[in-house]
């Protein structure tokens, strides 16, 4: 596993010369990540936020926050971008995707930023079904199957999810200069499951189109093809690494396990699809 994050003096960014090998940009374009070489390693730039540099082997990095920017804010980056690349460049399996608790193992939500993941696991979570994460899912692969490791224990939510979900007494993590969403720890109000649980299902969110709530097999090709779309991975320029992962995704969606879930997406159909899925996980007559 990675050491803790080593937190250093803020600085400014200074200009690079050389292109970035990849970055990351939101729908609209705006410049999220730039991911640079170092001699020994990695730097991960977020403008006018921070600079992460990463060890080739992913275990150790150094943070460099802009002056102004707060610890919360770099801590924050670190848990949610930061640690699911170091954990890939180690040969970890590591998805955009959350994951709860049901039962005897665990069902997993996978898709698109704005599909809704994060709502579905803290639905299940305040009505008694611990999450082990909101995004950044983390498996092990064993003898007997697959293992969800549990993340940090705090779910991020966008205004009207909270609202529509949380109580208002729930605990929050410190606001954080980038996001308006809000971090809600894991308490009596949010289950949190701590230990590693099994995975027993995996469902990859659709489009909200639909009238009512539909799970549908899929094939271990567009299984395969959806757990790509959804990898967290720091090399993408690593043959060797991206040859290993690909061979292990494919062992992954090969398992008859993986499923299309879509349904409405506003927030009175959600016990409706909490019940579908528990329905079709094996629990029969769950929660309302």
């Amino acid at each position: 596993m990675p050491s803790a994050l080593d937190l250093q003096q803020a600085k400014v960014q200074a200009p690079i010369a050389r292109a970035p090998f990849h970055t990351w940009a939101f729908p609209d374009g705006t410049l999220w990540t730039e991911f640079y070489r170092l001699e020994a390693g990695f730097l991960l730039r977020f403008p006018d936020l921070a600079d992460f540099e990463i060890s080739g082997d992913g275990h150790a990095s150094v943070a460099h926050p802009v002056p102004g920017v707060s610890v919360g804010t770099v801590e924050h980056l670190y848990l949610n971008q930061v640690l699911p690349l170091m954990l890939s460049t180690q040969g970890q399996l590591v998805f955009h995707a959350s994951a709860v608790a049901i039962d005897s193992g665990v069902a997993v939500f996978a898709g698109e930023s704005g599909r809704g993941k994060s709502t579905l696991a803290a639905s299940f979570a305040v009505n008694g079904y611990p999450f082990l994460t909101d995004d950044g899912l983390v498996l092990n692969r064993s003898a007997t199957g697959y293992t969800v490791l549990p993340s940090h224990p705090s779910i991020r939510l966008w205004a009207d999810s909270s609202e529509a979900l949380i109580g208002s007494d729930t605990p929050t993590a410190p606001v954080v200069c980038y996001t308006s969403k809000s971090r809600f720890l894991a308490g009596e109000q949010v289950r949190f499951c701590d230990c590693p649980q099994p995975l027993r299902h995996v469902y990859f969110l659709g489009e909200g189109i639909a009238e009512a709530v539909t799970i549908e097999p899929l094939s271990p090709a567009q299984a395969l093809i959806e757990w790509v779309k959804n990898s967290f991975l720091l090399d993408i320029e690593a043959h060797l690494r991206l040859a290993s992962h690909f061979n292990q995704v494919t062992n992954l969606a090969a398992l008859p396990i993986h499923f299309r879930l879509d349904y409405p997406r506003n927030y009175t159909a959600l016990a409706d699809v909490r019940q579908a899925i528990l329905t079709h996980t094996g629990l029969g007559d769950g929660i309302t």
